[in-house]
């Protein structure tokens, strides 16, 4: 007979870290109390920006969110190989001491290492930073700081796999989410979208912007010419907004004549672009809308950024109005 196997299970507080934020915090937990420096950090570098993700920080001042041009930074120093990875005087390295940041704030010690995606690209890094220099016996941490980065990079692989698979079975259910009309997403599926890619973005540092747009002249179309004509001006808004964006780009519908715009990966500047080309072909088919758009960020996400743009929108209805009404003299 053979012996029957017996399930264990272990409970949560011994379970590791499978998500790249718990792990992250994990890391600068540990990090503060084997090392203690004024601050310590997970960054995510994107378009030139570094920007903070998890920070522990008894000194500086620095919080979630916060970013800086990466070519100040001395973990740009670090990832081009111009300087060590561990400097316990920091000032004592000229790469690091002529550095934007060192101007900006003490710097006296410097830690830091790379968190790699699989392809080989930058992701971020593990960095600390401390105001006045430190023993030599710093250096002697060069294997435990390649070892957490190394599991950083390990984890954030991972996560991203597991959050490709979730986005492929959350395709059939975001074709059940529809607006009849345009056949664009409509505000169940925007709403569902959100909730399920606020925590991812927050998570990776991601890019992302949120653009808003609200056609001006749905009514009057609706009082002059029928619902049948408005429906079909709907439908080539659909049609177009459809069109104009990017693959991967988020589209909906969501209610009357308000749309919105989830440009995956890209901030303000892309976002200015796609909203330049929607416009534009808006234009081309007949139709009249206005737009607003903002990036989505660590600390304001998806709320703060729709806040944003949705008053940016109104902002340019507004003028756009005005000038209907008051041409300026020719």
């Amino acid at each position: 007979m053979s012996a029957a196997t017996t399930s264990v299970e272990v409970p949560d507080s011994l379970q590791p870290a499978r998500t790249f934020d718990l792990a992250s915090a994990q890391v600068i937990d540990y990090l503060t109390a084997v090392m203690p420096m004024g601050m310590w950090a997970v960054t995510r570098v994107v378009d030139g920006r570094q920007i903070v993700l998890r920070v522990e920080d008894t000194f500086y001042g620095f919080a979630a969110g916060g970013e800086g041009a990466f070519e100040d930074s001395p973990c740009h120093q670090m990832v081009s190989g111009a300087a060590p990875q561990i400097a316990p005087d920091a000032m004592a390295v000229p790469a690091y001491a002529n550095s934007g940041l060192a101007s900006l704030i003490p710097l006296g010690a410097y830690v830091g290492a790379p968190i790699v995606l699989s392809d080989g690209q930058l992701f971020g890094t593990v960095c600390g930073f401390n105001d006045t220099a430190l023993p030599d016996t710093l250096r002697a941490n060069q294997p435990l700081l390649t070892l957490l980065s190394g599991l950083l990079s390990s984890v954030l692989e991972a996560d991203h796999a597991a959050v490709r698979a979730r986005r492929a079975l959350e395709v059939v259910q975001v074709e059940s989410e529809t607006d009849g009309l345009t056949t664009l997403l409509n505000r169940r599926g925007w709403d569902r979208y959100i909730e399920v890619e606020e925590e991812r973005f927050r998570r990776f540092g991601d890019q992302a912007s949120v653009i808003a747009m609200d056609l001006d002249r749905l009514k009057i179309i609706n009082d002059t010419q029928g619902h049948d004509a408005g429906d079909r001006y709907l439908q080539r808004t659909g049609e177009v907004l459809k069109a104009s964006v990017r693959s991967g780009d988020v589209v909906a519908r969501l209610g009357g004549d308000e749309f919105g715009v989830i440009v995956v990966g890209a901030g303000s500047d892309t976002a200015a672009r796609l909203v330049g080309r929607m416009s534009a072909a808006l234009e081309k088919a007949g139709i009249s809308g206005s737009f607003g758009h903002a990036p989505i960020t660590v600390v304001a996400g998806f709320p703060g950024a729709w806040k944003a743009a949705d008053s940016a929108m109104y902002d340019e209805k507004r003028r756009r109005r005005s000038e209907r009404t008051n041409p300026s003299p020719s």
